[in-house]
């Protein structure tokens, strides 16, 4: 069974690390059994009367489960890491529903509200009704972004990932075929429609962070030269504001 997690608004302007890294140390937490398929970011509203600290982000956490019964344990296990990870002055938020659950449809629409106009956490409360959803401090408006984050993530059509397969342990150039076999699908924008080969080299930039597509890690690629490619965009630099980040 498939489970997401969705965590918000954990950090604090000059804080070293934000929600994704938190989300991605959660991985440690987790006891044998279950195994995380990947972790999403998603873009949430940018919007002057949106509080947040650099990008209005949040994070889902995928994984995958032998037992129905294991999302109580989850739940549990998050909320913990949570409380002993935010930093004080955030507004943590958690966010947890199978793939099973009817309350996704609801989920999966409020998050695209939360791309294209402010929302209320009663909204996010309607629209979890069915899923787990619990605030761990601050205002509570971490679950605003907890909640769309799984809705997002389970549209299988929305975010990036920054965790999938190992993605930070490759090598800046690697091979259409080596990213084949962690999952990940190479797919080109070129108007052309040329298809990457498994022997096609892939200039990743240093910043491998393949899209959600199709409930798919893709990674969408342009031609630079004979049997070589560069990623669609890149890294971009952090600049704090003076904001409080989701």
């Amino acid at each position: 069974m498939r489970i997401y997690i969705g965590f918000d608004d954990t950090d604090i302007l000059g804080s070293e690390f934000g929600t994704g890294k938190l989300v991605r140390r959660f991985e440690q937490k987790l006891p044998a059994g279950y195994r995380v398929w990947g972790v999403v970011r998603q873009q949430l509203l940018v919007d002057p009367a949106i509080p947040y600290t650099s990008h209005n982000s949040s994070a889902c956490m995928v994984v995958d489960v032998n037992s129905p019964s294991s999302g109580a344990e989850l739940i549990a296990l998050a909320a913990l890491h949570l409380e002993r990870t935010a930093l004080a002055g955030s507004d943590p938020g958690l966010c947890l529903a199978a793939a099973d659950q009817p309350a996704l449809a609801a989920l999966r629409d409020f998050g695209l509200w939360c791309t294209a106009r402010i929302v209320t956490q009663d909204e996010a409360r309607r629209a979890a009704a069915g899923a787990h959803l619990s605030s761990h401090g601050g205002t509570g408006d971490g679950i605003i972004g907890a909640a769309a984050a799984v809705g997002l993530t389970a549209s299988g059509w929305s975010g990036r990932f920054i965790e999938f397969s190992g993605l930070r342990n490759f090598p800046a150039t690697t091979t259409v075929g080596d990213l084949a076999r962690t999952g990940i699908r190479t797919v080109s924008l070129d108007r052309d429609a040329f298809a990457p080969r498994p022997d096609d080299r892939v200039d990743t930039k240093g910043w491998l962070r393949p899209r959600l597509w199709g409930g798919q890690a893709v990674l969408p690629v342009n031609p630079v030269g004979p049997g070589l490619w560069e990623i669609v965009g890149g890294k971009r630099n952090q600049h704090k504001t003076k904001k409080k980040e989701d």
